[in-house]
């Protein structure tokens, strides 16, 4: 978090998180999709020559709310193959909230572990532990094959702390929930811990609010647990 209570600007930097092709660039194509225009900033993607994601991709937002917080929210996400340990841990430095991105099939059961304890030791590597960190985690790739079903990642969800979110982000379903859920922990996080809601005079839910209305997302939008994907997050 970069705060600057002077111009009264915060800077946010959210990670995407997970295994080789879970889909955490995908991810971040959807919401530069979703979001109008006017609010999203040029998503940089740099790639190895098999397509997949090498360093990092940026896809800053940013926007001032109605009481005068310049908000900037930078959204990064890591290479998912093994030999770029070192640019996954770069990556989380001063880390503010984590979307662990899981693929549903159950083929992928294990590489989502590896993953998932490679995040644990990365954090821990950067100071942090994993229990402090705000996250939610995303079930992607639910129209293929194979994918553990809705019962089991909801009896999964009630066992963790993390909000779960099921997602298809090829087809922009479940991407911005995600997103937005992704927000919502970070900032409740942000506010128990500085007192934002105080300083800045703005709950999460009143955040959460004018972002949705910031990017030209349908209304209502909350980040929505456990539920089937669907296009209610899309735009035409």
């Amino acid at each position: 978090m970069q705060l600057d209570f002077t111009q009264r600007e915060l800077t946010l930097k959210l990670v995407y998180y997970g295994p080789a092709l879970s889909g955490k660039t995908t991810n971040l194509q959807s919401i530069h999709r979703c979001a109008s225009a006017g609010s999203r900033g040029r998503l940089m993607t740099l790639e190895t020559q098999d397509d997949r994601t090498l360093f990092f991709d940026l896809l800053p937002i940013q926007f001032r709310t109605e009481t005068g917080l310049h908000l900037r929210l930078k959204l990064f996400t890591v290479p998912g193959q093994v030999i770029h340990d070192a640019t996954r841990r770069l990556v989380l430095q001063a880390v503010d909230g984590i979307a662990f991105v899981a693929d549903s099939r159950r083929s992928q059961t294990k590489p989502n572990a590896e993953s998932f304890m490679n995040l644990k030791r990365n954090l821990r590597d950067n100071g942090l532990e994993i229990r402090d960190v705000p996250m939610v985690i995303q079930f992607n790739k639910r129209d293929l094959p194979d994918v553990r079903p809705e019962g089991e990642i909801q009896e999964l969800a009630r066992k963790g702390r993390e909000p779960v979110t099921l997602a298809i982000a090829s087809r922009d379903e479940g991407t911005i929930e995600t997103f937005l859920g992704l927000v919502r922990v970070t900032y409740d996080n942000l506010d128990r811990t500085h007192g934002f809601a105080s300083k800045f005079g703005m709950t999460t839910d009143a955040f959460l609010g004018q972002l949705v209305r910031h990017l030209g997302l349908p209304p209502g939008l909350t980040g929505s647990l456990t539920e089937e994907p669907s296009p209610s997050g899309r735009r035409s």
